[in-house]
Order: structure tokens, then C-alpha cells, then sequence
């Protein structure tokens, strides 16, 4: 697509893959002093993604967690609920997923899918569905309240992208198993979701817990733009630490080890793959 069309179209070029990785670097350091900003100050944040299948979640949580501790990020994306989650308080299941302090949880998909999937599906009850709008925000404030950082965000990306996306995982054998007969559903009810999204903003958009909207047209570009707004929404400072100091080997006792033809050792394939002199 040349530059004018481009313009036409309202949507932005792609971001240069140089430019991309540069900035993807730097903000990754950051997101490492947020974390361990995170651990020292006894902070909890959670980060809620949703948006639209083929919108660029995923790609960008991968990214936001690459060199982040394991040990207090962690990413919840729950599959369907049990018959016993099935008869609880529709926020159990999460609320069992909430940070301690120190930690970070990031939900690939939340309990917004009540509004979404479950709305447009017809997986829940008018009335399920009536009384999770009313209880969402009511929910999320007594997250807040009680000091955890809540950050929401949607991925918005068009109906002609979500099918181009949809295709290239069709054809991709790496990635064909994230084409669920659900996501393929979504392109024959686009209509449908853009319904009940508009409607779930109106009733959960709210000042303590806003939404803010990601345009995910280009994943690149949308990726530098939620890590930088998530590292701004959050009051973190850098944290120094003193470098440990690597002891030094002491001198052997007379410690011999066993002949390795003694022991199982994984084959050296990776040997085939050096080049001839």
C-alpha cells in the first residue's frame, strides 16, 4: 500500500523494524526496573487485555513479560470453567488469580469475557449477563480500594486485518493450533462483538478502572505503544541494587569425575549443522 493510500485509509505506516527493536529494548529494561520496583515496594498490579481474536494480545504480553521474573509475573489465561466454577459467584475464579504483594498478574482475557464471548455465543443468561455489568465496576473498585493497580486494555484492530491475521495462521503449521472454530465464528458476528463491546464500555469504563484503547493495525507499533503507557501509569521508581560479588572457585580436594561413558548424553545433532571448513 503506497503512503497516500495509507493516509486515505487513516491508518498508520508500519513501523521500521529497526526503530521497533531499539525501542522494544529500552522499554524492556524499564519494565524490569518496574518489576522490581513491584517486589520492593509490596505493590500489586494487574493488567487486564482484551480485545478482538487476531488483535495482537498475546504478541504483546510475550513481550511485555520476555525478561520479566516468572516468580512474581505471571500471566492467567483461563480456559472454560468448570461444572462446580460454573455454579460460584461468577469473580471467584479471579479473584483466586489476584496478585499478593509484590506480584504482577496479567489476564489474557478476564472476567470481560462474560461481556464478550459469553454475551455474543449465548454462553451465559440475559440475566447473568445484566447482573455482570451492574457488578464489574463495583468489583473492580473494591480492587482498587484495597490499593491494587488495575489496568485495562483493549486491542482494536479492523475486520479486513483480523482475516488477513486469520489466514496467515491458517497457513503458518506453527501457529494454525490458535485458529479455534470460536475465533472463526467471530468474523461472521463481527457486527455482534462490536455491539457488546460498545455496550461493555458503557457500564465499565469508569474513572477509578478506565479503558484505554490500543490500534493494533500494526503489532509492532501497538506493542511500544501499551508497554510505554502501561511503565507511564505506573509511579515506579529505579531500585538499586549492589552487584553480588562472584566468589572465587576454591582449589580442588581431589574430586575426580566418573567416565563419561558412564552416563546418558543427549546426541549432538546440532553438530550436522556446522559449517564445512
Amino acid at each position: 500500500m503506497s503512503e497516500a493510500k495509507k493516509k486515505k485509509s487513516g491508518k498508520p505506516p508500519k513501523l521500521s523494524k529497526k526503530a521497533y527493536k531499539k525501542e522494544l529494548v529500552r522499554l524492556q529494561a524499564e519494565l524490569v526496573d518496574m518489576q522490581q520496583w513491584v517486589e520492593e515496594t509490596g505493590a500489586r498490579l494487574v493488567v487486564v487485555m482484551e480485545g478482538r481474536d487476531g488483535a495482537g494480545k498475546g504478541s504483546a504480553i510475550k513481550r511485555i513479560t520476555q525478561y520479566l521474573n516468572p516468580r512474581t509475573c505471571r500471566v492467567e489465561a483461563l480456559p472454560a470453567p468448570t461444572e462446580r466454577e460454573r455454579t460460584q459467584w461468577y469473580f471467584q475464579r479471579y479473584i483466586e488469580r489476584l496478585p499478593a504483594a509484590g506480584e504482577i498478574v496479567i489476564f489474557d482475557r478476564s472476567w470481560y469475557n462474560r461481556a464478550g464471548v459469553e454475551r455474543v455465543m449465548g454462553l451465559c443468561t440475559s440475566q447473568e449477563y445484566r447482573r455482570f455489568l451492574h457488578q464489574a465496576p463495583i468489583f473492580e473498585r473494591l480492587l482498587v480500594e484495597d490499593g491494587i493497580m488495575l489496568r485495562k486494555y483493549w486491542f482494536s484492530v479492523s475486520d479486513e486485518e483480523q482475516a488477513r491475521r486469520f489466514e496467515a495462521r491458517r497457513d503458518d503449521p506453527l501457529r494454525r493450533w490458535k485458529l479455534s472454530p470460536m475465533d472463526l465464528e467471530s468474523i461472521t458476528r463481527w457486527e455482534d462483538y462490536s455491539r457488546a463491546k460498545d455496550e461493555m464500555f458503557v457500564h465499565t469504563d469508569i474513572p477509578s478502572a478506565p479503558w484505554f484503547t490500543v490500534e493494533s493495525e500494526d503489532k509492532k507499533r501497538s506493542r511500544i505503544n501499551v508497554i510505554s503507557h502501561l511503565l507511564s501509569t505506573i509511579p515506579y521508581e529505579r531500585i538499586e541494587r549492589e552487584l553480588p560479588e562472584i566468589p572465587t572457585r576454591p582449589e580442588g580436594d581431589g574430586y575426580k569425575r566418573p567416565p563419561r561413558n558412564e552416563f546418558n548424553y543427549v546426541p549432538d545433532v546440532a553438530r550436522k549443522l556446522e559449517k564445512k571448513a
